[in-house]
């Protein structure tokens, strides 16, 4: 028969024999509290954190989200008369062509100076195409890009004030269609950014768009 195990010296003298040591039995303390995944934060997941946060550098002009740096005055003005400059270049073209066969023709004596039929068609086929390049340039390529060939040159760009996107086609003809009834309208329309919080035109506020900086 074999001897009683003695007791342990290192038990609190209060404690009968045979009682567990204090805490026996409990899970082990972690440095970070455990929460479970139902008791998570709605709209972000338990299992990939900032999940259903926007990316970083993301735009958004909800309640509370940071704003972007609205484009100034100055180079938007300079985007725009850009743009008109690229686009009356083949109307100019065709216009000079027409005065050139005016003036060259010795035979067409002042006021019965008539263009040849070949140089009408050349500036009726520069009128056309000046019309299609600002389509190209004004209302795909910024619908598309948010940037038209100015915008591009003096870092600016087009988005919609909702989503931070680009706006389309239909949108940005129709932004471009009421720019010109509006300065047409009231020049104040032109000036309105300078003063504006949000530097928007009014035609910026009807299609509910912003210019921004794209590099600051």
């Amino acid at each position: 028969m074999s001897a009683p195990t003695p007791p342990d010296d290192n038990r609190p003298q209060d404690q009968p024999y045979g009682t567990p040591p204090p805490g026996y039995g409990q899970q082990p303390a972690y440095p970070y509290p455990q929460q479970h995944p139902q008791h998570q934060p709605y709209g972000q997941s338990p299992y990939a954190p900032g999940y259903g946060q926007p990316p970083y550098g993301a735009y958004g002009y909800g309640y509370g989200a940071p704003t972007p740096p609205l484009a100034e005055w100055g180079p938007r003005v300079a985007a725009s008369l850009l743009d008109s400059l690229i686009s009356m270049v083949p109307l100019l073209l065709g216009f000079g062509v027409l005065i050139a066969n005016v003036a060259a023709r010795e035979d067409n004596p002042y006021p019965e100076d008539n263009p040849q039929w070949w140089a009408i068609i050349l500036f009726f086929l520069g009128f056309v195409a000046s019309i299609a390049l600002s389509l190209w340039n004004r209302v795909f390529r910024q619908g598309r890009t948010g940037q038209s060939v100015g915008k591009t040159a003096l870092s600016i760009r087009l988005i919609d004030a909702a989503t931070s996107e680009p706006i389309g086609a239909g949108r940005s003809f129709l932004r471009d269609f009421l720019a010109g009834l509006f300065n047409n309208a009231c020049f104040l329309n032109l000036l309105w950014p300078l003063w504006d919080d949000q530097r928007q035109t009014w035609h910026d506020k009807v299609i509910n768009t912003y210019v921004i900086k794209t590099s600051v």
